[in-house]
């Protein structure tokens, strides 16, 4: 297998689809999963897939709570500067 079969893309810097990602494996980890002992790998990917359904029909959206007025608190009132003069 070639390499040139790959393409390699860096996620952004600030601010990721990553943070989306680790809500959603720890929502099927509490909602789907939850303490539960799960014998078999084909029990866990009905229970997966079932779940999936279920979200995807509810179409739940993330309430970002992290604010500009936040990042400014936290960060200091220059932080937007700070980010775009590193590019």
């Amino acid at each position: 297998m070639s390499a040139s079969r790959f393409a390699f893309h860096q996620p952004p810097k600030h601010a990721s689809w990553l943070n989306t990602a680790e809500i959603e494996a720890s929502l099927v980890s509490r909602e789907c999963l939850g303490r539960n002992r799960i014998p078999a790998l084909a029990e866990l990917r009905r229970r997966v897939r079932q779940w999936n359904a279920a979200a995807d029909r509810a179409r739940r959206k993330i309430n970002w709570t992290f604010t500009v007025r936040d990042a400014e608190r936290i960060f200091g009132s220059d932080w937007f500067n700070r980010i775009v003069s590193e590019h």
